[in-house]
């Protein structure tokens, strides 16, 4: 079995049948799995200040599980080391009152190995306490929560990593290239809505995130979305129609990072000899202009439906669109780990690749729904961040754990953000 086969067969979604130590383990083992690839530097290293290095995750992650679940619940729990309540927390700083992020790719201690044995004495002390057939349903809660959090960085292990490896002269590959099959391209649809009142929300039974509730009513005008989103291709058309180079597409603050940070193209994309090439966890390979668009940031994604004449949809017109949607696509799982083009026509009045593939910008602001109350004390910074001046983004990526997603999903960026799996759908008003 070569590398690559090794590591899909390592990306198993739980069985819905599966117990709940079964389930603890199988996350675990996912997020294990996907820095088996790694050097022990590769997984030390911070790249950029929005990453942090694999071995923080991997550790951070199991932090969560100590910190919520095993001291507080389990008396006879001992810890490992008690720094790491400090040095693997979300708000560790490393220096006087600078914040952490930055300064993860400084601890260079503890190592890999001390990281690894941190996550095998908590892994055991969790499936003790998960054997217990009387568990109580706030500890089953919140093991549940911790599994859905640590999805969240299993897919920021991958982002962070593509970052890492393309800053190297080298373009190594996290995995081996994968043949791309050619793919015919698929004219875009537009599939209408009539205006009307629809409740938008979470509802019903399964995991959530209180961010996607209260479910609530809106109104929205009549407007159609695109049947699957913007493709590589389209956007070099962007670009060759001078899209970088024309003010009056962009808002101002887009504008502003266009000419600050001299973008030109999408992140990771290069041009040579007549031909765009982009680096992917593959390497770096040809872009393939029947895929989705990825790596762009929503000042690209608004400036280009300003250029196609069209907008972005806002979250509710999106969700309501996939609602219907089927939950397959291009996950985490299938092992891409990289945006796939259309196979095959999507039904008729049904969005394509809603689900997988990319992260679709909305035009809407993140904030909370009405009547919407935070959790309380340090969880809520799982489920509950409200931040200033970002925006919502729906649908998962093939980074994304498919049992981690579903149509209420809010994720969340700055605009400027492009290091994620982020895409877009464009949208119109009317019928």
């Amino acid at each position: 079995m070569n590398p690559t086969q090794d590591l899909k067969a390592s990306l198993r979604s739980p069985e819905p049948n599966d117990d709940r130590g079964g389930r603890f383990r199988s996350v675990r083992e996912v997020t294990r799995a996907l820095a088996a690839p790694l050097s022990i530097e590769d997984c030390a290293i911070q790249s950029m200040p929005d990453a942090s290095p694999v071995k923080w995750h991997l550790a951070h992650t199991t932090w969560f599980f100590e910190t919520f679940v095993l001291v507080p619940h389990q008396p006879r729990y001992r810890l490992l080391d008690p720094s790491y309540r400090v040095l693997f927390n979300s708000y560790y700083n490393a220096v006087g009152d600078r914040h952490p992020r930055p300064e993860r790719g400084m601890l260079s201690r503890p190592g890999l190995d001390a990281v690894l044995t941190y996550r095998h004495h908590v892994d055991e002390a969790m499936l003790e306490l998960l054997s217990d057939e009387r568990l109580a349903p706030e500890i089953a809660a919140l093991t549940e929560l911790g599994l859905h959090h640590e999805q969240q960085h299993q897919e920021l292990i991958l982002t962070d990593v593509k970052h890492l490896l393309s800053r190297s002269p080298l373009a190594p590959a996290y995995q081996k290239q994968w043949p791309l099959t050619p793919i015919q391209p698929r004219k875009r649809g537009w599939i209408p809505f009539e205006a009307g009142i629809y409740e938008i929300g979470h509802a019903g039974e399964g995991f959530f995130f209180d961010n996607e509730t209260p479910r609530h009513r809106v109104w929205l005008d009549a407007f159609q979305i695109a049947s699957h989103p913007v493709t590589h291709g389209d956007f070099i058309e962007f670009i060759e129609d001078g899209g970088y180079r024309r003010p009056e597409l962009w808002l101002s603050a887009g504008w502003d990072a266009v000419t600050v940070r001299g973008w030109q193209a999408p992140q990771y994309w290069r041009y040579r000899d007549g031909r765009w090439f982009s680096f992917t966890l593959h390497g770096e390979v040809p872009i393939d202009p029947h895929t989705p668009i990825c790596h762009v940031s929503f000042y690209e994604a608004d400036a280009f439906a300003q250029w196609a004449n069209e907008r972005l949809p806002t979250e509710s017109e999106w969700e309501l669109a996939a609602s219907c949607a089927s939950l397959e696509g291009n996950f985490l799982e299938s092992g891409a780990l990289h945006p796939l083009a259309l196979r095959e026509a999507p039904a008729e009045g049904m969005l394509a690749q809603a689900f997988g593939d990319v992260w679709e910008w909305t035009r809407s602001d993140y904030g909370p729904y009405p009547g919407f109350r935070p959790a309380g004390g340090a969880i809520g910074e799982y489920n509950g961040k409200f931040m200033s001046g970002q925006y919502v983004l729906r649908g998962g990526s093939c980074a994304t754990p498919s049992n981690h997603i579903r149509a209420t999903y809010r994720n969340f960026f700055p605009p400027d953000a492009r290091w994620q799996f982020s895409g877009l759908r464009l949208a119109r008003h009317g019928r």
